[in-house]
């Protein structure tokens, strides 16, 4: 799962194009251009692919219809998902271990994925479906695993985060609510009360009293310094 922060960029406005690349589309891509992986293989880093002249070049050719000058016509529109594949794959090889593992999904460490997914605002079908289960083999395995159910987990992780994010961090909710997977303030401020029973406005007071004592303390010891070198000692 991934989550994108988007930019505008700083000579021009942000735009938004998207591509969608389904089975059948790349079904027929690979065996146009006999690509067959031997087995299922499992990425575990990251992939990642850098803006070049060519992927700046395909979206410039995007434009017209982009901008309705042109209508996009089914064989044009298939030539430009076709172009799309082929250049991510220049970019970056193994992405073809992604776009055309057409295996069934199987099951994947779930503790392992959750505590790196948690702060995703999806559904259960969707967790379930993304760890190669079907709903009710997700939730079995959930149980066994955390001893509790995905909603009541991924309530209390979320709210876990957020008490650490506010008392060591010095962050606002308002900067991160969404970032951990809540829909708005005001649900995780409900949320947040239901499990600390602390309104966000006395935590933050207090770790301020904190932090301005501990800067206070740090300038009575550099006060008693300089007395102590401007005596000769």
């Amino acid at each position: 799962m991934i989550r994108t922060i988007k930019y505008p960029s700083k000579s021009g406005k942000y735009q938004f194009v998207s591509i969608t690349l389904d089975n059948e589309t790349l079904r027929r891509y690979a065996l146009e251009n006999k690509i067959v992986l031997e087995k299922h293989q499992q990425i575990k880093h990251k992939l990642f692919f850098e803006a070049d002249d060519f992927l700046n070049s395909y979206f410039f050719s995007l434009s017209p219809y982009i901008n309705k000058i042109k209508e996009a016509t089914p064989k044009s529109a298939n030539l430009k998902i076709r172009e799309a594949v082929g250049l991510l794959l220049q970019s970056n090889p193994d992405l073809k271990y992604i776009l055309f593992d057409f295996s069934e999904p199987y099951k994947i460490n779930l503790e392992e994925f959750m505590n790196q997914n948690y702060m995703f605002n999806v559904s259960v079908e969707a967790f379930a479906k993304l760890t190669g289960r079907s709903v009710s083999s997700f939730k079995r395995d959930f149980a066994k695993t955390f001893q509790t159910t995905p909603k009541n987990w991924l309530r209390e992780k979320r709210l876990d985060e957020a008490m650490y994010r506010i008392r060591q961090k010095q962050e606002r909710p308002a900067d991160f609510y969404l970032d951990l997977g809540f829909e708005n303030l005001s649900h995780f401020y409900y949320a947040f009360k239901q499990k600390f029973g602390s309104y966000i406005s006395y935590l933050r007071s207090s770790c301020f009293r904190g932090k301005k004592r501990q800067r206070q303390s740090v300038f009575n010891k550099n006060v008693w310094k300089k007395l102590w070198l401007s005596n000769g000692r």
